[in-house]
């Protein structure tokens, strides 16, 4: 059954899943909710855009053989390198309340007045405002959601770029 979807398919999915969850994070945890993005969830929210935006490349451009496997290798890469702040975000959020780091200046302040290099290094640590846990579902943090969305996307896109066909 899986191995009759179409590569182009199973592309436009990768995005169709990448368009609903930036969807529900900027519709219904900001407008609704009004919770606010840390740095770790703007640097996840990175990766599943960038995940959407390969998906939707490679679906448009339809590859057979190698031109499937490199677009599925990449959004591998975008999917463990997204899998991976999300886990860095769930450790943060388990760690003991003497060991979380503080709470540093805002993205927006950083990007102003640090130099890239220096920002990505403190946004990929993260800091106090990351550690909170300000909403779960079925017992989830949001993070916690977020790495299971990065791990079922890994799956797909691993089986997409090794699949037969």
């Amino acid at each position: 059954m899986l191995q009759s979807l179409s590569p182009r398919i199973v592309f436009f999915g990768l995005t169709a899943i990448a368009i609903t969850s930036i969807a529900f994070a900027m519709l219904y945890l900001e407008d609704q909710l009004g919770l606010a993005a840390c740095p770790l969830c703007m640097t996840q929210r990175l990766f599943i855009v960038l995940v959407g935006a390969v998906g939707l490349m490679a679906g448009l451009h339809n590859p057979s053989g190698w031109g499937r496997r490199v677009y599925g290798a990449l959004c591998t890469l975008a999917a463990l390198a997204g899998g991976a702040v999300a886990a860095r975000h769930v450790w943060l959020q388990h760690l003991p309340a003497d060991q979380v780091p503080a709470c540093g200046p805002s993205l927006e302040y950083m990007l102003d007045t640090l130099p890239f290099s220096e920002t990505l290094s403190i946004v990929m640590m993260g800091d106090g405002n990351c550690a909170d846990t300000v909403w779960t579902f079925m017992g989830f943090s949001i993070p916690e959601q977020t790495l299971a969305l990065f791990t079922v996307v890994t799956i797909i896109c691993l089986w997409q770029t090794l699949r037969s066909r």
